[in-house]
């Protein structure tokens, strides 16, 4: 009888935890009539004159192998993109790859950064990979808790305190999934100051950067003096032209990071998917009134969901960035883990713990607006429901 926890990376079988997202939709796919706000996926289809460029590029017969790097077409829109949109310019030959999805961005470029034993940190609530990709880079996560009486920003004093004579990368995750905040160009050049002078790099997940409400649109801190050098941009098509399923992200940065990305990138994938790239080309050229489209949609499911908490009575934090809510559920009195379960059960809606971000996020949870308003306001309902049971 083989045994496996000899075979197994202990890394991997051990120190790994499975994400905390997935139970819950586990639970509500056996369940008929559930209500979710769980997925973060836009609701829209892929619009057509971008499908329609990847259905004429297979109708053409485009369907070898690109370069590694990708089409170079395809990166001389990013960076007209990342001009336009950011004021940041980039070499389309040599500071630029394409990737599958904005996920191998993040994962290529933390192993091309960190070494074992090197400290990386991480705000949390944020994204629930970038804890566990560290780990099997060999690095040690160092955690900042941010607060929501900070509306869940990094300040430089915070960052200050982290940094080790160890620290090798800052994971800079704004507009920010689970909770929607951003951090302003006065922040950002806050962390600039703090960075200057040391051999710290930035890995920006910028995959919501079109997806900010108000009057001040994202900025990159790529654009602030100092920090492109040091700047890793990660970005993407899934959430900004509804293009996830497509899986197609990049990543822009100096040549000396981009060539050791593209080294991981050549042997573990060769390239991304040829369609999507000729898609993803149409969407740069031409995509920008979708986006305004349905961020103006957002818009208005954003308003409707926070409203809808806050009348329930929960302490709930206007997010300006992404597509999601992050309620305090501290009236209930009950766990995050438990407030979902119990929810699910009880109502049939669901939602996502906060802790499932990092233990920072204990007490809240994550409710997505990737839905009509009809299904927000029929999940806010139930959850009213619920919340007078539990009382």
């Amino acid at each position: 009888m083989i045994d496996y926890s000899k075979i197994l990376s202990p890394v991997v079988s051990q120190d790994i935890k499975p994400s905390g997202i997935r139970k819950y939709f586990d639970i509500a796919n056996s369940m008929e009539g559930v209500i979710s706000l769980g997925v973060g996926e836009p609701d829209f289809p892929t619009p057509w004159h971008i499908k329609s460029a990847g259905i004429q590029s297979l109708e053409q017969s485009k369907t070898k192998y690109t370069a590694n790097s990708g089409l170079l077409e395809l990166r001389a829109e990013v960076c007209r993109f990342m001009k336009r949109k950011y004021g940041t310019e980039y070499d389309p030959k040599s500071e630029v790859l394409i990737t599958v999805g904005g996920s191998e961005g993040i994962d290529n470029a933390i192993r091309a950064v960190v070494s074992q034993g090197d400290e990386v940190i991480i705000p949390q609530p944020s994204f629930v990979c970038y804890e566990p990709l560290v780990r099997l880079a060999g690095g040690v996560p160092v955690i900042i808790d941010l607060k929501a009486e900070n509306e869940f920003r990094l300040t430089a004093e915070e960052l200050r305190e982290k940094i080790t004579d160890k620290t090798k990368l800052l994971v800079f995750p704004f507009p920010c999934n689970p909770t929607g905040a951003i951090m302003e160009k006065a922040d950002l050049e806050e962390i600039a100051e703090v960075l200057r002078g040391t051999n710290i790099c930035v890995l920006s997940d910028e995959i919501y950067s079109e997806l900010t409400y108000g009057e001040n649109s994202h900025v990159s801190i790529a654009s602030v003096d100092g920090m492109r050098e040091r700047t890793i941009v990660i970005n993407g098509f899934s959430k900004t032209y509804s293009m996830t399923g497509w899986r197609l992200g990049y990543v822009c940065a100096p040549a000396p990071i981009v060539s050791q990305i593209t080294k991981i990138h050549q042997f573990a994938i060769m390239s991304a998917p040829t369609t999507a790239q000729y898609a993803a080309i149409e969407a740069l050229k031409n995509g920008d009134s979708d986006i305004e489209r349905m961020k103006a949609e957002y818009d208005v499911r954003r308003r409707i969901m926070v409203n809808g908490f806050r009348k329930l009575g929960m302490d709930c934090f206007e997010p300006k960035g992404a597509f999601y809510t992050f309620p305090s559920i501290k009236i209930s009195g009950l766990s995050s883990d438990d407030f979902c379960e119990q929810l699910l059960y009880s109502q049939k809606v669901a939602v996502v713990p906060g802790n499932a971000f990092g233990a920072s996020g204990e007490g809240f949870i994550r409710a997505s607006y990737c839905y009509s308003t009809e299904h927000i306001k029929e999940a806010i309902d139930r959850i009213g429901k619920f919340l007078k049971e539990v009382k």
